[in-house]
């Protein structure tokens, strides 16, 4: 659990493990939880929470693929939009300035927090540097602290390795 709001980004998109095919939100007591332990309140989940979290997570997943130069995904935007909507998200204004904050209670202001993050980061120029995994079998969301942001796996040792073995396999088969 981290206050840093892309850190929290990042391990809600990584409550997917798609090498490994573990969701850790995949019940309403488990988002109920994952919830609570990112101090993002203690609402009760239900089954239609844990369907509006899981798209709201790979709706999000789709701009940090973006942000490492894919295409955005068509639906993306209208998945984030409709969680705002049904969060409540507006400006509001507090003494170190202007803000959005969910209106909503529940899961759904929870998750209203996280997309105030997303918007936050998108204005404050820290959202480039969230990205997903390039590696088709991974997609794991990390922060690429790099000076020029130019990382393009999770971890060079592991999908980077694997991605340049393909490319080697490609170029000397049949050769």
């Amino acid at each position: 659990m981290s206050d840093d709001p892309l850190e929290r980004l990042r391990d809600f998109v990584n409550t997917y493990d798609a090498e490994h095919g573990r969701d850790e939100i995949a019940s309403p007591a488990a988002l109920t939880e994952w919830l609570s332990t990112q101090r993002l309140g203690v609402p009760r989940a239900v089954g239609a929470d844990v369907v509006r979290a899981a798209r709201l997570r790979e709706g999000l997943r789709a701009y940090l693929l973006a942000n490492n130069g894919a295409a955005l995904a068509d639906d993306a935007i209208a998945t984030l939009d409709r969680q705002a909507a049904r969060s409540g998200v507006r400006l509001g204004f507090a003494a170190r300035g202007g803000e959005l904050r969910p209106t909503a209670v529940g899961v759904d202001g929870a998750l209203g927090v996280l997309l105030a993050d997303a918007a936050a980061a998108m204005a404050d120029g820290s959202w480039g540097s969230l990205k997903a995994c390039r590696a088709e079998d991974c997609r794991w969301a990390f922060i690429d602290r790099s000076r020029n942001r130019s990382r393009h796996w999770c971890a060079m040792g592991v999908c980077g390795n694997r991605a340049k073995v393909r490319r080697y396999r490609a170029r000397h088969t049949g050769s």
